[in-house]
């Protein structure tokens, strides 16, 4: 990976964030891209939001790409530029944790702290038959404690590289290669025939399920679309006129609900198609919905932050995964009604 051995701390700082939560194979064509979009944390700065989160586009978890501009934007007035350079600074940035904190001190600038990822979390539970919770109060200190009394404090980022390879490489969560593990001899969960038991979570997250309706009012070719601004999924993303619902619902009362926002006039538009139901899970959230086509035989008075472009044009806007799974089905149509 080309962050390996890497010593700059905003490259570093840049791929621990794409990283989070996200798969290393999916994470890195977005990481080069970044990286030669903005090479450096002060052209990070003065980048365009849209320009930004249309390169982020489908890595989903959008908060990461805002916090990375605002952090990006606060070093560079703050700081002329230059990255933070103690453990305590990186963890102040928004959207660093204690483990992103620790993985750029310690690759960066070889300081002295332990990195607490789910590959050490499950080398140190396996090994040393900790069957304590990861996400309690109780288990977070447990682990901690052990990480750092552990580390190799005059090769911190070696040691905290090797750690986290070793825990993908060999003590993986599925298949594990206990065979060719250098602590077989020693491991607890392979000696208690635990090793697909630990590490052990306590709190397993209910998925809310919400339906989202989105109209894609068009008038005279173009069509209708604003940022979403809301601090909720999706902030800073494009999105079309949504109605949301508790539950599955009709077209007659869909109709109803845009009429009364005055997005639709009786009479006034015609439906040229509703799409297959859509889905897409987020960490907590199952998402269905499908995607209505009106075209209007006379403009709304829509707010001001609406905006009317080209389909030509929405090729260039950033959207979530959801909607461009609606816009890729129909990308290869010249028009869409």
């Amino acid at each position: 990976m080309p962050w390996k051995g890497e010593k700059d701390p905003y490259k570093i700082w840049l791929s621990e964030i794409i990283l989070q939560q996200t798969r290393v194979e999916q994470g890195l064509g977005y990481y080069q891209r970044m990286v030669k979009a903005f090479p450096t944390i002060k052209k990070l700065a003065k980048a365009d939001d849209s320009q930004v989160f249309k390169i982020w586009e489908g890595l989903g978890y959008y908060s990461r790409c805002r916090n990375l501009l605002a952090s990006a934007r606060q070093i560079t007035e703050e700081k002329k530029g230059v990255f933070p350079s103690t453990y305590e600074e990186i963890l102040a940035l928004k959207g660093v944790g204690t483990y992103t904190a620790a993985a750029i001190a310690s690759f960066a600038y070889d300081l002295p702290y332990a990195v607490l990822d789910g590959n050490v979390f499950r080398v140190l539970a396996r090994v040393f038959g900790i069957d304590l919770p990861i996400d309690s109060k109780e288990g977070k200190q447990k682990f901690s404690e052990l990480a750092q009394s552990l580390l190799d404090t005059k090769r911190p980022g070696l040691y905290n590289q090797a750690i986290m390879d070793f825990g993908a490489v060999i003590c993986k969560p599925v298949s594990p290669q206990c065979t060719k593990c250098p602590y077989a001899r020693s491991c607890v969960a392979l000696a208690k025939n635990k090793v697909a038991n630990w590490p052990v979570k306590s709190k397993t997250l209910a998925l809310r399920q919400r339906w989202f309706y989105f109209l894609m009012l068009t008038y005279r070719g173009r069509v209708a679309v604003r940022v979403r601004t809301q601090k909720d999924i999706w902030q800073g993303l494009h999105e079309f006129p949504l109605l949301e619902t508790s539950a599955a619902a009709t077209w007659t009362s869909l109709s109803k609900l845009a009429e009364k926002k005055g997005w639709l006039s009786p009479q006034g538009y015609q439906t040229e198609q509703v799409s297959a139901l859509y889905r897409q899970t987020l960490s907590h959230r199952l998402i269905a919905g499908q995607f209505i086509h009106i075209s209007l035989k006379k403009k709304p008075t829509l707010d001001k932050e609406w905006e009317w472009v080209s389909y030509e044009r929405l090729e260039q806007l950033a959207f979530p995964q959801f909607i461009n799974q609606h816009l890729n089905a129909n990308s290869r149509q010249t028009s869409l009604f």
